[in-house]
């Protein structure tokens, strides 16, 4: 039988830093000697993104919330699939760690805010579950950190990159949807145990290395001291 490998996830809403720490992170590990596969959502390289790129940048219409969850969920999931299929299932079945910048816990945060009834987000999180673990026989995680940056630092952050960039996707274009998400994420957080890394006050994020060095504190029980055979 096949060795499964740790897949552990960055989780955070726009601008949060998730780029910079999975890369950070990355690096540690490989200097560690340990067989680290780094991985990012939505994968823009390869087709498999494609309805993607069409959701966000407002093909299928303007505001995130006029495109209905499943659907948006379906176009993410469908991505996964491929990533895992062609760049680092073989890395993962056969031990390697898995670094990965968003996951389907994203959809956890992204589109479940577009369901205002309880019951309703607690039935699409039963069929997120059942769709991308079971029926697309996805891996689940092994950990989830959340890079818990304040909406208004993150405001800030994503102001400055579209200036420089000139660049918004439809969630990036709608800040009281991104607040909204960074609840979603809070609440997902608790409820479910993922680790949480605070990562500023107020407008004013943490210095990277910080926010780094916690991140690898929550990630070292479950890898283990570098050299394990464990």
């Amino acid at each position: 039988m096949e060795k499964q490998g740790k897949l552990i996830i960055l989780e955070a809403g726009d601008a949060s830093g998730k780029e910079t720490q999975t890369r950070l992170l990355y690096e540690r590990l490989l200097s560690e000697g340990r067989d680290v596969t780094r991985v990012s959502f939505p994968d823009y390289e390869s087709d498999s993104s494609a309805l993607v790129k069409m959701y966000l940048r407002g093909d299928f219409g303007k505001q995130a919330a006029d495109v209905d969850a499943y659907a948006a969920s379906a176009f993410f999931a469908v991505d996964r699939y491929a990533s895992f299929h062609t760049k680092w299932g073989e890395a993962y079945k056969r031990g390697g760690v898995i670094l990965s910048d968003r996951y389907t816990t994203s959809n956890l945060a992204h589109q479940a805010v577009k369901l205002a009834d309880e019951e309703a987000r607690k039935e699409y999180f039963a069929w997120l579950d059942d769709f991308e673990y079971a029926r697309l026989g996805l891996p689940r995680p092994d950990l989830v950190v959340f890079l818990d940056m304040p909406p208004e630092a993150s405001d800030r952050l994503l102001a400055a990159r579209a200036k420089e960039t000139g660049a918004a996707d439809i969630h990036e274009k709608d800040r009281t949807y991104l607040h909204r998400v960074h609840a979603a994420y809070a609440e997902a957080a608790a409820k479910l145990g993922w680790a949480r890394v605070s990562c500023g006050e107020g407008t004013t994020p943490r210095a990277p290395e910080d926010i780094a060095a916690d991140v690898y504190k929550a990630v070292l029980p479950i890898l283990g001291a570098a050299g394990d055979v464990s």
